[in-house]
């Protein structure tokens, strides 16, 4: 009896220290870890891509909605009325679709800050310096969205504001004026911030590249 239990024992310590091996073999490196939080930002940021078209699709439609107001005279006031209420439609519109946006990279960011304990936990100095690199620079590209949303929010303000004055009988040519030079100021501020965004997004994707390929993954360019 003794020499069955004994060997019992022995078995029953050898599957555990098989699956304890199988643990080990199976764990993933810090730069695989990397890699999946990267990848899972990537996901996060869906929402975001797919408001883009939409997006500009209603700017579009709004601006030849204000074309066909600027170019109506104010003895059409019914039509310039008309034509207001369907722009300020578009607006909401905007405001909503920006909203998702916004919410979208937010996600994006909470998922990519998880990226850092990992950085630190790297042990080859160039592999850790790279891995620094994209995090700065993705970390600024999340400021400029922030700065992006502010401004986009203002110039929505703004436009709304803009048909409201168009559907007054009492504009007059300062107050339109004011009103326009106020909308072409935000939107010259938010072309500036969207420029920053874009040069940031394309720097961390060649650095997101870069590490990969540092990393040993075999990664096409994406």
């Amino acid at each position: 009896m003794y020499c069955k239990k004994k060997t019992f024992l022995f078995l029953l310590l050898l599957v555990v220290a098989l699956i304890a091996l199988s643990g080990c073999l199976n764990q993933k490196t810090t730069p695989e870890q990397m890699y999946e939080v990267m990848e899972k930002v990537v996901l996060e940021e869906t929402t975001f891509e797919n408001q883009q078209s939409p997006l500009v699709q209603a700017e579009k439609k709004e601006k030849l909605l204000y074309d066909q107001i600027i170019s109506l005279g104010m003895k059409e006031h019914e039509q310039i009325v008309k034509l207001a209420d369907e722009a300020l439609l578009l607006v909401e519109d905007r405001k909503t679709l920006m909203a998702s946006e916004t919410a979208s990279i937010e996600k994006s960011e909470v998922q990519f800050e998880k990226l850092l304990p990992y950085i630190e936990k790297l042990e080859e100095p160039s592999l850790k310096k790279e891995a620094k690199k994209l995090y700065e620079v993705m970390i600024k590209r999340y400021r400029l969205h922030e700065d992006l949303n502010l401004a986009y929010l203002q110039a929505i303000q703004f436009d709304k504001e803009l048909y409201q004055l168009f559907k007054r009988n009492d504009l007059s040519m300062d107050e339109l004026e004011n009103q326009i030079n106020q909308i072409n100021e935000i939107y010259e501020k938010i072309y500036d911030i969207n420029k920053q965004f874009n040069v940031n997004t394309e720097k961390y994707n060649d650095l997101k590249l870069v590490f990969y390929q540092k990393a040993g993954f075999k990664i096409e360019n994406k």
